[in-house]
């Protein structure tokens, strides 16, 4: 049962390596940040933001290698997850985005390039938008824009078919939240399996990244926090305030933008992602072979070589 099971203290996800942790306070919270690289007012900041029931270890790749290059490199436990606070609202476009700013801001920078995963990369697309002048550029794996993401999943029957049936089951009060935390969390695994490629499911690392995701959500209130995200997305459709968050988020990004897209991802479609050029006409598009929804971990090198190319042209 459930009850008499020990539950993952949410300091277990501070796993050591060659970088610092620290507790950052930022639009009212704590959030839990891995820094790496020089810390000087002339390195240039790289955020990274992972996606849906994840936590900042999926960018231990591009933590490291960031801060070999000289970049000030910091990952993020967001909202709700890992050893950050998980207060009971603030899943929103417009909160998530002011989180990333007030924690560019309490890093003492005045400027930071943001690169994020999935839901991360919402959050990234969101903060370009919503505080432009934070942002140097963004860089998205495996992740649309939000209303190139709405618009396929209205228009497009095959973006649909691999987005709503978990999307719209995560709508449902309590069911969703026992389901990602049963078994230890086979759920996740489950979904890691759905969704990335199988050369990667055959490797040790893969084994490694189902057990600690699978640790993450079982952390107390995490699974909550993660759904409330999903939630946000879908009932604030019919909402004034997500009326004007989609609204806010119809214009036109004039800073660099790069996006990294798995071609073997089932869940976030190729053509959902061409979408994009219309609030980023000047992105460049990179297809990542080999690699599923989890590109900058099915394919670490690949990825890394991209965004460091990117970063380095800025």
């Amino acid at each position: 049962m459930q009850g008499t099971v020990s539950l993952p203290d949410p300091s277990t996800v501070r796993y050591p390596g060659p970088w610092t942790h620290r507790d950052i306070h930022a639009n009212g919270i704590r959030l839990h940040a891995v820094e790496a690289g020089p810390s000087g007012p002339d390195a240039p900041l790289a955020l990274f933001l992972h996606g849906f029931a994840d936590l900042w270890w999926s960018w231990r790749h591009q933590l490291t290698a960031f801060a070999d290059a000289g970049y000030r490199a910091v990952a993020v436990d967001l909202r709700g997850y890992g050893d950050s606070d998980k207060p009971p609202r603030g899943y929103d476009g417009w909160t998530l985005s002011g989180d990333v700013a007030g924690l560019i801001r309490a890093l003492g920078c005045s400027e930071a390039t943001l690169i994020g995963h999935a839901d991360g990369g919402l959050v990234c697309w969101a903060t370009a938008v919503l505080h432009p002048r934070l942002v140097r550029a963004i860089a998205l794996v495996d992740s649309p824009h939000p209303i190139s993401l709405r618009d396929a999943a209205l228009h497009d029957r095959a973006q649909r078919s691999a987005l709503l049936p978990t999307f719209l089951a995560y709508q449902v009060p309590w069911r969703p939240e026992r389901k990602l935390v049963r078994d230890d969390g086979w759920e996740i695994e489950r979904l890691l399996q759905a969704r990335s490629g199988a050369r990667w499911q055959q490797s040790d690392e893969f084994r490694e990244v189902a057990e600690r995701m699978r640790s993450a959500i079982r952390i107390p209130g995490t699974a909550h926090c993660t759904l409330e995200y999903q939630r946000w997305a879908f009932r604030s459709q019919w909402r004034p305030d997500g009326r004007r968050f989609m609204a806010a988020m119809d214009k036109t990004l004039t800073l660099p933008v790069l996006q990294l897209h798995g071609t073997l991802d089932p869940y976030v479609l190729p053509a959902t992602v061409r979408r994009c050029v219309r609030h980023a006409p000047g992105r460049k598009l990179l297809m990542i072979d080999d690699a599923g929804h989890y590109a900058h971990q099915e394919c670490a090198d690949d990825v890394t070589a991209a965004l460091l190319d990117f970063a380095a042209g800025l």
